[in-house]
């Protein structure tokens, strides 16, 4: 009995706990009840608001149209009074002020340019000034240019007779194992080696000088020193290539490409060794990229590389750079140096700043004093052609190229030319002679107005 007392106790408490929750629920869902209310009166006031501002909104609009057409019929008949008074349609009215406000336009525009190019041009050639001076003075090379060495130097004249042997079998031989045509003639001490291919003028020049300094001078022996040359100078095309890999300071480069880049040792451009010329482009380069926080090893390959078609470019068609792309892409290189060597003579468009650090280095490198020289007749054509472009502009009075084709200076007649317009045509002589002329380096155009008046007194 106690049991059922202390049980209904329990079920009466847990019952009054329910019922104490249930009106707690009850409570709680008034009070949402009368909020929720409250919520949709204010609704209701704002949709009546809203549909108010609408209608205002509606008849303010209709106004808008009606003022709107007033002033359009009006303006009709102010530019058809206007066409009575001034003998001009709208359309020749248009077109006048629109002639008038291009012209203005484009001198306004023209001086604006002016100033913009030249506030830029001074920023631009100061930091390019210091990241240059920088680069270069960690660049140490000798400022001669290379001259291709084509004679043999002799131990004596009596031998020239043993080089051409009975009925000239000697030289027939030496000529057909190189392929280098021997020129004997009158010049105490020396034979000239002539021939396009500078490796194999190179084991023509070794062989020749151990075929006389051993004196023992016959067909067979020509072959067999001539076999050993070329074994000889593919090793040292192999150690070259090494070499410029180490001096540059880059590692991961196939074998084969090293083995291309030690073929430029024997290769010239304008006199400048290339193999050189590449390491001295990527030492620019890398301090380049050191001053303007790039990677450095990427730039010094991408400038190592970039003239590496030129191993290949006498066996194979096609230009140095069209090589150097198919051989980088060959071997694996990634697309920022493929574009380097594609980009680095301005024939596709620089696609990262390596390559234009690349385009720079090379620059550098083929201008510096005694880098390179070129044929004599190269230089008159270039010369004149700078002339000729100069001169078929309309108003140039006379065109000079001066400072070894460096500058063009441009005499213009004043009155033909105003100092807006001079700037324009430094522009456009600019872009010809970057769209005709191959040069070295960079040209300076130069447009000189000059307006004298003379008076003489009597």
């Amino acid at each position: 009995r106690e049991e059922k007392i202390a049980l209904t106790a329990q079920m009466k408490k847990e019952m009054e706990l329910q019922w104490s929750e249930l009106r707690d629920k009850e409570k709680a869902g008034r009070e949402k009840e009368i909020q929720l209310n409250l919520l949709i009166v204010k609704n209701q006031e704002a949709e009546r608001g809203f549909d108010g501002r609408r209608r205002d909104f509606e008849e303010n609009e209709k106004k808008v149209v009606a003022q709107k057409n007033k002033y359009e019929g009006l303006v009709v008949e102010e530019i058809k009074k206007l066409e009575t008074i001034s003998s001009y349609t709208a359309e020749e009215a248009k077109e006048a002020i629109k002639t008038q406000v291009i012209d203005s336009a484009r001198l306004e525009a023209s001086k604006e340019v002016k100033k913009i190019e030249e506030a830029a041009k001074n920023n631009a050639e100061s930091e390019a000034r210091k990241i240059i001076a920088m680069a270069v003075q960690r660049l140490a090379s000798d400022h001669v240019a290379e001259i291709t060495v084509s004679v043999v130097e002799l131990p004596n004249d009596e031998i020239k007779g043993r080089i051409i042997g009975r009925e000239g079998r000697n030289i027939r031989a030496l000529e057909k194992c190189t392929g280098i045509d021997l020129i004997i003639d009158d010049t105490p001490g020396a034979v000239v080696l002539s021939g396009f291919d500078p490796i194999r003028r190179e084991i023509a020049r070794r062989a020749l000088e151990k075929l006389t300094l051993d004196g023992r001078i016959h067909p067979s022996r020509i072959e067999e020193v001539v076999e050993k040359c070329k074994k000889e100078v593919n090793q040292s095309i192999i150690q070259s290539g090494e070499q410029a890999v180490m001096d540059v300071g880059i590692e991961g480069i196939h074998p084969d490409m090293v083995k291309l880049l030690g073929r430029l040792k024997y290769r010239t451009s304008y006199t400048q060794n290339v193999l050189q010329h590449v390491k001295e482009v990527a030492w620019v380069c890398g301090g380049m990229a050191a001053e303007l926080g790039l990677d450095v090893q990427l730039a010094k390959r991408a400038g190592l590389l970039h003239d590496i078609g030129k191993a290949v470019d006498r066996q194979t068609d096609g230009t140095h750079t069209q090589l150097g792309v198919e051989i980088a892409t060959r071997y694996g290189e990634n697309k920022i140096i493929v574009n380097a060597i594609a980009a680095h003579h301005e024939d596709v468009e620089a696609e990262s700043i390596y390559a234009v650090l690349v385009t720079a280095g090379d620059t550098i490198s083929a201008s510096r004093p005694g880098a390179r020289r070129e044929m004599l007749e190269t230089y008159v054509k270039r010369m004149s052609k700078l002339e000729e472009i100069g001169d078929s502009f309309e108003g140039v009075e006379k065109t000079f190229a001066i400072q070894a084709g460096r500058e063009v200076r441009i005499v213009v007649i004043p009155g033909g030319i105003s100092d807006e317009k001079a700037s324009l045509l430094a522009k456009d002589v600019a872009k010809r002679i970057e769209k005709e002329v191959t040069y070295p380096g960079e040209i300076k155009i130069t447009v000189v107005r000059e307006s004298r008046y003379v008076e003489v007194a009597r």
